[in-house]
């Protein structure tokens, strides 16, 4: 980076930003040459100085001597920014000649600060303009303390190199190419030392994906969507997916026994994860998380939640919504980072993110994360977790239209497995929340595999076809000791709990291709951005059970208690398992969609999803085999409607239907129909305090039929509950407040209930679901001065009370948790310090299974510090 001063008589601060990463050479040079022609083709001088109240600039020695004295704080009046053929231009009138500038960078952001400055706008103090060219997410000009002014510019994925210009009354701040082969001269140029972090500080991040599949501004979308970026997951030292989903309005994370996570958005459970698009896991029985696992968090971007039903996108879904977890991509400049965290219960996790370019050219960019982790847990008898992931990513630009990604993931997990506690009579049993009803030696070891690639061509700057391919593997291996209904539960009146030995085998592999066409286009003064892809799916689960039932004398009692462990000896796997279950599912869906600009402030979003989904179940047990045949097809339709009255104000409406076909059986034998869903929302989005705020509230209403759900007496079955809807109001709140001040925040209210059925009461509460829920994360950091980099975070999350299972049998207390946290960055060391529920509160977490499992305590009085170091 270099700093070159010149004597330009104009007063403005020009920043221009473009297509520095598809100028040509020659482009570049001559815009090299002819930085004063651009200046006075920006905006005339005159027009600046009639619109201020400044005095004509100094022309003699004495002139300027005065008005020195007169006045020491240079004032910045105007900002105003202007289109131009390379991107835009950033211009700033002054009172008087301005300080030399500081330069660092951070991440993909620069900063530009510059001394005894203040703005004094006419609408305010800051100054914000929002995806201004491509490459660069956002600009903005604001005051810092101590009489002194900043300019943050952010590219989307690196930050932009500049070169600064300066005069007695001008100063120019512009982004050219980063072209190796154009050369600056060396003459008259400053150095300037660049430091500071690499991480994106930014709480808010304007644009989302998972709506719409394309990048589209929030404001413009028709749904209601929460992304939770990397650097929320930093500040709060998340090391699961599932902990950095408590930030989310209206959902409630529960883990089914450390065979994985499930997902319960707006009252409904069984939300799919995907992962850039790609779902994680094939549609199994009861809505269970089984093959999703827990995706690891060490290579993850952000995560974008999409409330209410979005069929129309990705197929095969429940009404309550789809989680999208964005991987890190390789970058341009070159990024190397090593951290180590440490906390309680034997928590030790080192970790490697390794980034850059292979060719001197850029055409080659590799990013390398790998992560180990080692926990014992707060459970009785240390039970350890160990967890290994690497994942490699390499981007080849093959043209300047070009590229594809190759990705790659390995994680190998092995864990306890905890059926949790137990309810006994209207409440969880008054045990205490360390013990196990288990025994110590039940685990689950799992692998995944996940590798692929993302193809895009760009034909022209509106149009680019885009081609994507996933190969999923995870594989399953469960010893555990489990309670279930039919072998006779709880007795409530001696504690006695009888359980059975139990193992399984399951296996699931996903072939997935998926291919679209983006598209801008108009037609006469409308504007189209139009969808229109093809996705191709096959998966495959593979499940064998090696569990005796009876008789009654293979039982392993236990009492909660007084237990006593390992009493009866876990006998050795069966030569031939008891029951099997195979199940191939291949789904082609077509959409279409169109993002319609109606008029500058009425945008309609209309699509339509066509599915066909043809299902083969093949079930062994007790020596009778089972064969199945489904073939569903169906249209899922979506309609959204945005105004916009004012700028940075949506009001939005949106309806839309889903479809989930289920592979769950009776105990009869018999399939289920497919579940049928559909939903309406309205809400309102404003971007406050200069876009860097912003607040979503919402009305939704969602109801699904036919949902399939564990049979109370036999959970390895299903039943359909018949309909349930819910209800509610959504708030959420995410960005900053004021300079290093951010916060993310919401608030939920969920009717949800049961409202037709044949075996469960209607106007039962659906469980886990509380009626009230809010959660808030604030954090502020220092900007300037001795302690600068010095941040405090606080959390809060509070969760009302709700039923724990359909027949309503039994209730879990609500909870409030509160967290604190302190970190420190400086130069490329960063230290971290968090303390979760530093009040110990005893709760339960999540939505049980049954009375006798899944009731899951949440964790005690933690604390996890970390050092990272960047170079």
């Amino acid at each position: 980076m270099t700093v070159k001063w010149d004597t330009w008589g104009s007063l403005l601060l020009e920043v221009t930003i473009g297509s520095w990463l598809l100028m040509s050479q020659e482009a570049i040079a001559e815009g090299l040459a002819q930085p004063k022609k651009k200046l006075e083709e920006a905006i005339p001088i005159e027009e600046m100085l009639k619109s201020t109240d400044m005095n004509i600039p100094a022309t003699t020695v004495d002139e300027w001597l005065a008005q020195i004295k007169q006045a020491d704080l240079v004032e910045i009046t105007i900002v105003q920014v202007e289109d131009t053929a390379d991107g835009f231009r950033l211009q700033l009138a002054t009172t008087s000649q301005l300080a030399t500038p500081t330069t660092s960078v951070s991440g993909n952001i620069v900063r530009v600060n510059i001394a005894n400055a203040t703005l004094k706008l006419p609408d305010g103090e800051t100054f914000v303009a929002n995806a201004p060219a491509p490459g660069i997410t956002s600009v903005n000009v604001t005051n810092l303390p101590d009489n002194q002014v900043r300019i943050t510019i952010t590219g989307t994925d690196t930050p932009p190199a500049l070169e600064i210009n300066a005069g007695p009354a001008a100063l120019t701040v512009s982004a050219p190419p980063s072209d190796p082969t154009v050369q600056v001269p060396e003459a008259d140029l400053t150095e300037v030392v660049v430091t500071g972090e690499r991480t994106n500080t930014d709480y808010f991040i304007p644009e989302a994906s998972t709506a719409t599949r394309t990048d589209t501004p929030i404001l413009d979308t028709p749904s209601s969507i929460q992304v939770i970026p990397k650097q929320v997951l930093e500040d709060q030292q998340v090391t699961e997916l599932d902990d950095a989903l408590q930030n989310v309005a209206g959902a409630t994370v529960s883990t089914t026994e450390g065979r994985g996570f499930q997902i319960n958005l707006r009252g409904f459970d069984g939300v799919p994860v995907f992962r850039d698009g790609f779902r994680l896991f094939s549609p199994n029985d009861n809505g269970d998380a089984a093959g999703q696992g827990f995706p690891e968090i060490a290579n993850v971007e952000r995560i974008e939640v999409l409330r209410g039903p979005a069929s129309i996108l990705f197929g095969q879904l429940d009404p309550g919504g789809a989680v999208n977890v964005v991987s890190k991509r390789p970058l341009e400049t070159p990024f190397y980072k090593v951290a180590l965290q440490a906390g309680s219960y034997g928590l030790v996790r080192p970790q490697v993110d390794l980034s850059g370019p292979l060719t001197e050219d850029g055409s080659l960019l590799y990013r390398l994360n790998a992560v180990y982790q080692r926990e014992d847990g707060f459970r009785d008898f240390a039970q350890k977790t160990n967890r290994f992931f690497i994942g490699p990513t390499l981007t080849w630009r093959i043209s300047d239209r070009t590229e594809v990604d190759f990705q790659l993931e390995y994680l190998d997990d092995e864990r306890p497995l905890d059926p949790g506690l137990v309810a006994l009579g209207n409440r969880v049993a008054d045990i205490p929340r360390d013990r196990i009803l288990g025994e110590p030696n039940d685990r689950i070891e799992s692998t995944f595999i996940r590798v692929g690639y993302d193809f895009e061509h760009r034909f022209n700057e509106n149009w680019t076809l885009r081609n994507a391919f996933r190969y999923l593997e995870s594989n399953d291996d469960i010893s555990a000791t489990l309670s279930f209904p039919f072998i006779g539960g709880l007795d409530e009146t001696t504690g006695l709990l009888s359980r059975v030995f139990a193992e399984q085998t399951v296996a699931n592999e996903t072939l997935a291709l998926q291919t679209n066409v983006v598209g801008k286009f108009t037609t006469g003064s409308i504007d189209h951005t139009l969808l229109m892809g093809v996705d191709l799916a096959r998966y495959r689960l593979d499940s064998e059970s090696f569990t005796l039932f009876f008789p009654p004398n293979v039982r392993v009692p236990i009492n909660i208690f007084n237990p006593v462990y390992g009493a009866v000896p876990r006998p050795d796997r069966l030569e031939a398992p008891t029951s099997s279950e195979t199940i191939d599912t291949d789904s082609l869906q077509i959409y279409i969609q169109d993002q319609i600009k109606l008029l500058d402030n009425l945008i309609l979003v209309a699509g339509l999803n066509y599915e066909t989904v043809s299902q083969n179940t093949t079930t062994i047990r007790g020596g009778q085999t089972t064969a199945i045949d489904l073939s569903e097809d169906t249209f899922s339709p979506r309609v959204g409607l945005v105004y916009q009255p004012i700028e940075n104000l949506s009001l939005y409406a949106n309806y839309a239907r889903s479809f989930f076909p289920s592979a769950a059986v009776t105990v009869d034998g018999n399939p289920l129909q497919a579940e049928k869903g559909e939903g309406f929302e309205v809400g309102i989005k404003t971007e406050l305090l200069n876009q860097k705020l912003l607040a979503t509230l919402a009305y939704f209403n969602l109801t699904r039929q036919n949902v399939a759900t564990a049979d109370p007496t036999d959970p390895r079955f299903s039943i359909a509950t018949g309909e349930q809807q819910s209800q509610g109001l959504e708030l959420s709140l995410t960005g900053e407040i004021l300079s290093g001040w951010n916060v993310l925040g919401s608030y939920t209210y969920t009717d949800a209930e049961i409202t037709a059925d044949n075996r469960f009461e209607v106007g039962n509460r659906l469980p886990g679901v509380p009626e009230h829920s809010a959660s808030l994360w604030s954090t502020y950091e220092i900007q300037t001065g001795s302690l600068e980099g010095l941040k405090f975070g606080i959390g809060f999350n509070w969760v009302g009370d709700r039923t724990g299972d359909f027949q309503n049998s039994f209730n879990l207390d609500s909870y409030f948790l509160t967290s604190v946290a302190i970190a420190y960055q400086r130069d490329n060391w960063r230290f971290g310090l968090n303390f979760q529920n530093i009040f110990d509160v005893n709760y339960i977490s999540g939505i049980p299974r049954t009375r006798t499992r899944g009731i899951q305590p949440g964790e005690p009085f933690t604390v996890i510090g970390s050092i990272s170091y960047e170079f």
